[in-house]
C-alpha cells in the first residue's frame, strides 16, 4: 500500500542521542479505525518512534506522513493539532485538581475574564458519559483509582478531537476487571473511527485487542503481522531474534528439612491480617494474589517500611527487631520495589552512585568518598549482573527498564544480603530481559541466598517458585508446593477469603 492509504505512515526514521543510535530504521503504518500493537524489547526504539510521532522528539532522517501529507513536528502541540495524542504509562494528571480541570487544562473556556467552569464541566461530563465512566467532573483526581485516572487521560485525549491515540503500557497497573473495562472502551473508540497504537509487553493481550502487530528490535523495524494470522512464538522470535520459552517448575529445589532462614509470625497492620510464613535457605518463595490482596504491604512490613501493630520476625531461630528499612538492611534483607523508578532508584544519579547508595561505608573514610574505588566496584557489579551501559557514569534514567532493574539488584548484591524481596521483578520489562533477570535470581539461589518473589504473572510464579503462598484481602489464604501448583489452584486461593 502507498503512504497516502494510511492515516499515519513512518519510514526510514532515524534518531540519535549523543552519538547513541536509538533508531536506525523505524517504520510504522496505521489505518483509520485500526488497533495496532507495537512491541519490542526495552531499548528497541518503540518509545522514541512514538515520541517522534507525537512531537516530543524530532527525527534526524526519514519520512513521516499524517493524512497523506508529510509532516515535521517540532513540539507536541503541532501533533495534537493534527489529532495525535500520546497517553504515557506515567499518567500526566495534576493530582490536586478536579477531573474537569485536568481534561481542559490550558484550554479552559472563559466568560469574559473569568474561567467558565460550568461550560467545561458540561463538556467533561459528555466525554465521561461517552466512556461510560461514572465520575463527576468535580471529583479531585487523587481520590480516583489508577484505572479511573487512566480513563480521565483517555477522555483528555478525545477532547482534542484525536484521530490517533498512542497508549503506552495501558494495563501495567490494572486488575483483570479493569483491563476488561479498558478493552471495552478501546473497542468503542475503534468503532468511532479512532486509530490506536497500543504498546505492551503483555503479548497475550495483543491477540485480544489488536488488528495488526508491528515488531521492532535494536532500533530497527522487523515486521508487521496480521494478528489473527500470527502466533505468540512467532512474535517472540521476531522480538528477540531467538527462541524463548518457559515451562512450569516440576518440583521444588529445596529439601523439606532445609533450615528455615526467616519466619514471620502473626504480622498485622491496617492492611494485613495475622500473616505468618516461613522462608527456607536457598528457596524462592512466591507470593501470589490479585491486585490489592496485600502482597506488597506484607513485604513492606517485613522490610520495616510500614508500621505494624503486631508480629514477630525470626531469623536463624532468633527474633530480630525491624522497625525501619535500615534495621532490615542491617539484618541482611534487601528489597527491590515494584516501583523501581520512584522507590528503587535515584534516576538522576549515575549507575555507580545507585549501586553505591546502600554501601557508602565501603567507599568513605572520615566523610570523604573514594570515587576511584566506587567506580571500580560499581563496574565489577554492573558487569556481574550484565548491565548494558556505555559507562557506570551513565545516568540511570537513560537505561532501559531491564537494565534499571539490574542496577537495583546490583546494589543489594554488593550489600551481600542473604534475603532478597523481589516485588514484581519483571514488571514493564521485555521478554528477553526477563530471562536475564530470572538467570540472575537463579544464580543468587545457587549462591545460597533466599528470595521472596511477589508476582502478578502466573507464568513467573509457576516457573520460578519452589513454594507459593497466596493472599486475598490482606490474609494468606493458602500455601502450595510447586509440584501441586497450577493457575487454577492459585486463582482459587486468590479469590478465597480467609476464614
Amino acid at each position: 500500500m502507498k503512504h497516502e492509504d494510511f492515516i499515519v505512515s513512518m519510514k526510514g526514521i532515524q534518531k540519535s542521542f549523543g552519538g547513541v543510535h536509538a533508531l536506525t530504521d523505524g517504520e510504522l503504518t496505521l489505518r483509520k479505525g485500526e488497533i495496532l500493537g507495537l512491541i519490542g524489547e526495552n531499548g528497541a526504539g518503540k518509545s522514541t518512534l512514538m515520541k517522534i510521532l507525537s512531537g516530543v522528539y524530532q527525527a534526524d532522517a526519514g519520512v513521516m506522513m499524517v493524512d497523506g501529507k508529510e509532516v515535521h513536528y517540532h513540539e507536541p502541540r503541532q501533533a495534537l493539532h493534527d489529532g495525535i495524542c500520546m497517553i504515557y504509562q506515567e499518567l500526566n494528571l495534576v493530582q490536586h485538581l478536579s477531573v474537569g480541570d485536568n481534561i481542559f487544562i490550558g484550554r479552559e473556556s472563559k466568560k469574559g475574564w473569568k474561567l467558565d467552569r460550568t461550560k467545561d464541566n458540561g463538556r467533561a461530563e459528555e466525554l465521561l458519559k461517552e466512556l461510560e465512566l461514572d465520575v463527576s467532573p468535580n471529583t479531585i483526581v487523587n481520590t480516583l483509582t489508577v484505572a479511573k485516572q487512566q480513563m480521565i487521560e483517555i477522555a483528555k485525549g478525545i477532547s482534542y478531537d484525536s484521530k490517533v491515540l498512542i497508549m503506552d503500557e495501558p494495563t501495567a497497573a490494572l486488575s483483570i476487571n479493569e483491563i476488561r473495562d479498558l478493552f471495552r472502551v478501546i473497542q468503542k473508540l475503534k468503532a468511532k473511527g479512532i486509530s490506536i497504537i497500543y504498546i505492551s509487553h503483555r503479548l497475550e493481550e495483543l491477540f485480544e485487542i489488536t488488528d495488526r502487530i508491528t515488531v521492532m528490535r535494536d532500533g530497527t523495524y522487523i515486521n508487521t503481522f496480521i494478528t489473527k494470522e500470527s502466533s505468540l512464538p512467532e512474535l517472540i522470535r521476531s522480538m528477540v531474534g531467538r527462541e524463548v520459552s518457559w515451562e512450569k517448575k516440576k518440583h521444588s529445589n529445596v529439601a523439606a528439612d532445609a533450615p528455615v532462614l526467616l519466619e514471620v509470625k502473626g504480622m498485622e497492620s491496617h492492611a494485613i491480617k495475622n500473616a505468618s510464613f516461613k522462608l527456607r535457605k536457598g528457596e524462592i518463595l512466591g507470593i501470589g494474589g490479585l491486585m490489592g490482596a496485600g502482597r506488597t504491604e506484607l513485604a513492606r512490613l517485613v522490610f520495616g517500611a510500614d508500621w505494624r501493630k503486631h508480629g514477630k520476625i525470626i531469623k536463624n531461630g532468633e527474633e530480630i527487631q525491624i522497625h525501619t528499612p535500615h534495621d532490615a538492611v542491617k539484618n541482611g534483607i534487601g528489597y527491590i520495589s515494584e516501583d523501581r523508578k520512584a522507590l528503587g532508584l535515584a534516576l538522576k544519579l549515575s549507575v555507580a552512585d545507585n549501586i553505591a547508595m546502600p554501601n557508602w561505608e565501603k567507599f568513605t573514610s572520615h566523610g570523604v568518598v573514594n570515587e576511584k574505588e566506587e567506580m571500580r566496584v560499581a563496574s565489577e557489579m554492573a558487569d556481574r549482573v550484565m548491565v548494558k551501559t556505555p559507562s557506570v557514569k551513565q545516568l540511570v534514567m537513560n537505561l532501559s527498564g531491564g537494565n534499571q532493574q539490574k542496577v537495583a539488584i546490583a546494589k543489594w548484591l554488593l550489600r551481600d544480603c542473604d534475603i532478597l524481596i523481589f516485588d514484581e521483578p519483571t514488571r514493564g520489562i521485555d521478554i528477553g530481559a526477563k530471562s536475564e533477570i530470572y538467570n540472575l535470581m537463579n544464580a543468587l539461589i545457587a549462591q545460597g541466598k533466599s528470595i521472596i518473589m511477589i508476582s502478578s504473572e502466573m507464568q513467573e510464579l509457576l516457573s520460578m517458585s519452589d513454594r507459593i503462598i497466596v493472599m486475598c484481602e490482606g490474609s494468606i489464604t493458602g500455601e502450595l508446593d510447586i509440584a501441586d501448583a497450577s493457575q487454577e489452584s492459585i486463582m482459587a486461593l486468590a479469590v478465597q477469603r480467609a476464614v
